[in-house]
């Protein structure tokens, strides 16, 4: 009777419903510690970066080292406003060159290559994705700056050079090394990237709608451009961020190309430098407190810049999203 008594006080069912809502509560924790986890180390990388840069920004000042093209070791006088420049304009380069074609290539994937063919160039792009930087970087170097610049670079200053208001961007000495062909090899870099990500969100797209807009006349470009593009522009727009992200932080690749200069220049085929290849080129022979505090301020300012692209990046995702919910 007794164990009767128990049976009927515990039945198996609520057993097993509490076993549940421990693995629940079990699950739910270990969900918030990952979460703080990563903000924990976020904030201690910015905290370390900050106590690194002070010795820098107090004796320059966070606006003067920003500003200030200035980087002297001798006489310790340090400004960031050179790798800055570099950093932006190689990073623009990459995505003015880069993001038509990754478009192009997942176009081509989703809409016009045979089925055969699909394989293989997603093969050939995932391959381009996985090649390490340092070897796009030796490949830049000794293959593509001298071709660029004995057969490219003065063909464009010849052409583009000449034009009013923009032919200064194009001049220079023939040195293949430069902010310009730093620009083409993170474009190289990201286009894996971009199309990677633009063509899956492309396949998303109902089979129905494509054949449905064909069945009444539209072109693939029509497709493409009224009915897919719409669909997945978030996707797409994260996709670029994406490869934004990579060209912002990319170091070796870019320091055997870029010039590794300090001299600012309007003219793109002038050597300059970015941030990343700075603090490559210079952390090891950084031996003052100023010194150092200046590259790790370097570094403070990419790991700034770098999130204000993406917080800006996201708060467009959402307005997007947001668009798309009261379109719809």
């Amino acid at each position: 009777m007794n164990t009767t008594a128990e049976t009927l006080d515990n039945p198996p069912e609520s057993s097993g419903h509490a076993s549940r809502a421990i693995g629940d509560r079990l699950f739910s924790g270990v969900s918030w510690l990952a979460a703080a986890t990563v903000l924990m180390v976020l904030g201690a990388i910015i905290v370390m970066l900050y106590i690194g840069a002070r010795p820098a920004f107090e004796k320059f000042g966070f606006w003067h080292f920003l500003t200030s093209a200035e980087w002297n070791p001798v006489t310790e006088v340090f400004g960031g406003l050179s790798p800055l420049v570099g950093t932006l304009v190689s990073s623009a380069i990459a995505i003015i060159i880069g993001l038509p074609v990754s478009f192009g290539i997942a176009v081509f994937i989703t809409e016009m290559a045979p089925p055969w063919f699909k394989r293989p160039v997603g093969t050939a792009i995932e391959l381009l994705a996985a090649i390490p930087s340092i070897i796009y970087g030796m490949w830049g170097l000794f293959v593509f700056a001298p071709f660029f610049a004995d057969n490219i670079q003065p063909a464009l200053t010849d052409t583009l050079g000449a034009l009013p208001l923009v032919g200064e961007l194009f001049q220079g000495p023939p040195l293949g090394i430069s902010v310009f062909t730093a620009g083409i090899i993170l474009a190289i870099m990201i286009i894996p990237f971009i199309s990677s990500v633009m063509r899956d969100v492309f396949e998303t797209v109902p089979a129905e709608l494509r054949e449905s807009a064909f069945g009444v006349g539209c072109t693939t470009w029509e497709v493409v451009w009224n009915v897919v593009l719409p669909l997945t522009k978030v996707g797409v727009v994260g996709g670029i961020m994406l490869g934004l992200g990579r060209a912002l932080g990319e170091t070796m690749a870019v320091t055997f190309v870029i010039g590794n200069s300090h001299a600012l220049h309007a003219a793109l085929f002038e050597p300059g430098n970015s941030i990343a290849s700075t603090i490559a080129n210079e952390f090891t022979e950084a031996d003052g407190e100023v010194y150092t505090a200046a590259l790790v301020a370097l570094g403070l300012i990419l790991f700034l810049i770098t999130f204000v692209v993406l917080a800006l990046a996201k708060l467009m995702l959402i307005r997007m999203a947001r668009g798309e919910g009261r379109a719809s």
